[in-house]
């Protein structure tokens, strides 16, 4: 099986910082990779590296497929005078590169864009200016917009953001349900890995220039995480979640974390 994603050597550095190093990752078809860690550890970065905006300053990468990339970025509030509907948002997903489609193309169009509403739950909403939706919404119609061209690789930067937890359990199951149908591979940027703990297969945890790689149970550990960090870190499952308690400013940097809440 060709894999989705390669990666091999992999470094980036912004001036004397390296956020990473001797990266190799080789993700495959419907895989599902958490890419966890704290602020300025690289992770959005990554994503950047396979959208080709971001070049490495060392190693290479290589993304195998015959579809455009699916992408969902990080929510970010839309001005309200912005007039664009939510049906035309996820639309451009289908075919905002190309025009022409002609009658029968438009009912073809009509048909998937309706579907790929309904399937994140935003049919009440979809015909409002994007500016006028609060950040839920408009990270629900986000997630449609990239999963209507179904995408062999989805890429995905924060997109339980602004979500409540229904929506953000909604939100893991499609995404999750997309990659089992079609063997989409899932790179999934996140501070919040409880909701889709059941679905990852691997997690990629970066700190500070380190990192580790392999399944939840054998990344996210109390020794893992403590080495990671370089400071005593305690992991513990309650009720089939993973929690970690340690130093705060440590293990997540935008906003204090306390035990109860979920994994930063």
């Amino acid at each position: 099986m060709t894999p989705a994603v390669q990666i091999s050597g992999a470094g980036l550095a912004f001036g004397s910082r390296t956020l990473w190093s001797g990266l190799d990752l080789t993700v495959e078809p419907g895989e599902f990779l958490a890419i966890l860690g704290p602020n300025g550890s690289g992770k959005t970065s990554l994503l950047k590296v396979l959208l080709g905006l971001q070049p490495l300053s060392a190693g290479s990468w290589r993304i195998t497929s015959d579809r455009p990339i699916g992408y969902v970025p990080q929510q970010r509030a839309m001005q309200e005078a912005l007039t664009l509907r939510g049906i035309d948002l996820v639309g451009l997903g289908l075919d905002g590169h190309r025009w022409g489609l002609g009658l029968r193309g438009m009912r073809e169009r009509r048909r998937r864009v309706d579907e790929a509403i309904d399937a994140v739950g935003a049919g009440s909403y979809a015909k409002s200016p994007v500016g006028l939706l609060s950040g839920g919404e408009q990270q629900r119609l986000r997630v449609a917009q990239a999963l209507i061209g179904e995408p062999d690789v989805l890429l995905c930067d924060e997109p339980l953001l602004s979500l409540d937890l229904g929506h953000q359990r909604a939100v893991s199951a499609l995404i999750d349900e997309r990659r089992r149908k079609a063997d989409t591979a899932v790179l999934f940027v996140t501070h919040e890995l409880n909701p889709i703990l059941s679905y990852v297969d691997r997690v990629l945890y970066l700190v500070d220039g380190r990192f580790r790689i392999g399944a939840p149970d054998e990344v996210m550990t109390s020794k893992t995480l403590s080495e990671l960090y370089r400071t005593k870190v305690e992991v513990v499952r309650v009720g089939g979640q993973i929690h970690v308690a340690g130093a705060q400013s440590a293990v997540c940097e935008e906003e204090p974390h306390h035990l109860e809440e979920q994994v930063s």
